[in-house]
């Protein structure tokens, strides 16, 4: 194997301690690191111009073509290239089946300010969302519609988890994103002449009678509470997405699709 490729054994090991460590939100927070499994997702990830620090690959893996390519290209980027046995790999991804490549990129995700407002743009606000897998499915389906941005809105879940990045399945690195507070994201959306259509149990009017053509941002809240009633009160529409049935409410990740499609199907899907 190439020489770019360290080996490491041991459970003691100090990077392989700091790589366990980002499983939790405390380590990812004290390393401002996250980890992105899969070479597929590594290449994605260095494909969008994140910052690799470390790459991992298994025994089982290293011959292969591509993770030779990948590991000389993480190296190229200026990352920590390292081999470790199959065990030790599940024991980082906390799995029983790890992947065989395992990247630690660095977060980057911009400040609000930072977003550029495309004219006529379409964003996903997300008010407390607690849920990771949520949150990841929400940062998809956000890129597939080809969305400007996700605003992270108050105390939610952290788009870096394991949890989160998974489910995104590379559209974190794809996707714009920024955290804020509620007064921050009234006074950026007030500048940037955005309209807010929220869905809610209290809206006046279908999703599919709102017409969310002009610049707007979906506005999603709590997967239980649900938007509180201070938050409704500044909303342009609140929309109500029909339901019949014995279920009251759709899963939040499906309820942000249904609203996001809606608005980019009154677009042309443009």
């Amino acid at each position: 194997m190439s020489s770019e490729l360290e080996t490491i054994s041991s459970t003691g090991n100090p990077l392989v301690k700091m790589l366990r460590s980002l499983e939790r939100k405390k380590g990812r927070a004290e390393t401002g690191l996250f980890l992105a499994e899969g070479a597929r997702l590594v290449e994605q990830g260095l494909s969008a111009g994140w910052s690799l620090d470390s790459l991992i690959v298994s025994a089982s893996s290293a011959e292969r073509p591509f993770v030779r390519d990948l590991v000389a290209r993480a190296a190229g980027a200026g990352a920590r290239t390292v081999q470790v046995t199959d065990r030790l790999a599940g024991q980082i991804a906390r799995k029983d089946n790890p992947q065989a490549v395992i990247g630690a990129f660095k977060q980057g995700a911009p400040s609000l300010d930072e977003l550029a407002v495309p004219k006529s743009s379409l964003w996903i606000g997300l008010y407390e969302v607690r849920d990771p897998g949520n949150l990841g499915t929400i940062l998809r389906t956000a890129d597939c519609a080809g969305l400007a941005g996700v605003l992270l809105i108050e105390q939610c879940c952290d788009p870096y988890s394991v949890e989160a990045v998974r489910a995104s399945m590379g559209s974190i690195f794809d996707i714009a994103f920024a955290r804020c507070s509620f007064d921050e994201f009234q006074a950026w959306r007030t500048g940037a002449g955005l309209s807010v259509f929220a869905a809610s149990v209290n809206g006046t009017v279908r999703h599919t009678e709102a017409d969310m053509t002009g610049a707007s941002v979906i506005l999603m809240g709590n997967e239980q509470a649900g938007l509180p009633d201070p938050v409704e009160a500044t909303c342009d529409t609140l929309c109500l997405i029909p339901m019949r049935g014995g279920a009251d409410s759709l899963n939040l990740a499906q309820a942000t699709a249904v609203m996001t499609y809606e608005a980019w199907r009154q677009r042309g899907f443009s």
